[in-house]
Order: C-alpha cells, then sequence, then structure tokens
C-alpha cells in the first residue's frame, strides 16, 4: 500500500514537471508569469518547474527507498513554506495561490508521513 501511494505521489511530481518542460507558456499563464524580451523566464519555468520535478520523481521511483521519496517530501514541503510565505506577506493572495498551497502541503505531508517513520527506526 505504501509503496503504490509513494509511487503515485512521485508521479504526480513527474506529471506536473512534464507540464512545466514541455508547456512552459501555459504554466506561465497558470501561473501569472510573463517573459521580459528573452527566453530566461521560459528556461527558467522549464528548468525549475518542469524538469526538476521530473528527475525529483523519477529518481525517487528508481531509487525506492524511503529516504528517496522522504527527500520528494522535503522538497514539496519546501515549495509550501514559499507559497505560504506568500500568503502571509503578499497582498492579496489569490484562490490559486490557495489552492497551490494546499496541494503543496498535503504532498509533503503524505511522503513524509509515509516515509520519516521507516527512516527513524519506527
Amino acid at each position: 500500500m505504501f509503496d503504490t501511494l509513494n509511487i503515485l505521489l512521485a508521479l504526480t511530481s513527474v506529471g506536473l514537471g512534464a507540464i512545466g518542460w514541455l508547456a512552459p507558456a501555459y504554466t506561465m499563464r497558470v501561473l501569472d508569469l510573463q517573459t521580459a524580451g528573452s527566453t530566461m523566464g521560459t528556461s527558467e519555468i522549464r528548468a525549475a518547474s518542469g524538469a526538476l520535478f521530473i528527475g525529483l520523481g523519477l529518481g525517487a521511483i528508481a531509487i525506492g527507498s524511503p529516504a528517496a521519496y522522504a527527500m520528494v517530501g522535503f522538497a514539496w514541503a519546501g515549495a509550501a513554506i514559499g507559497r505560504v510565505t506568500s500568503l502571509a506577506v503578499d497582498e492579496a493572495p489569490t484562490r490559486r495561490t490557495w489552492g497551490f498551497a494546499l496541494t503543496e502541503i498535503a504532498v509533503a505531508a503524505l511522503l513524509l508521513a509515509l516515509n520519516l517513520p521507516a527512516l527513524m527506526g519506527a
């Protein structure tokens, strides 16, 4: 059961990463981002919101250990911390910001709850 959930959550990273990597214009629209006359913004989306998450998810599946899946959880937790900071500090957070935050928190919490006990000897 835990193996299946771990793989599904890692595949969530892969799937969302694929959108960022292969459809950066769409991703930028969803995130309310725009380029400023160069390809650097598109490159950043492909890398940081795309292929990074593909590598993270596929790496965890390839390694298949609780530590690997926990690291995916820590990465999602880092994203959640950034998003929650935005909710607390930035003006007029949107419904979309809340949705992204809740998704990031849920994925992080599940991966960490499933895998940290095995690492802590529980």
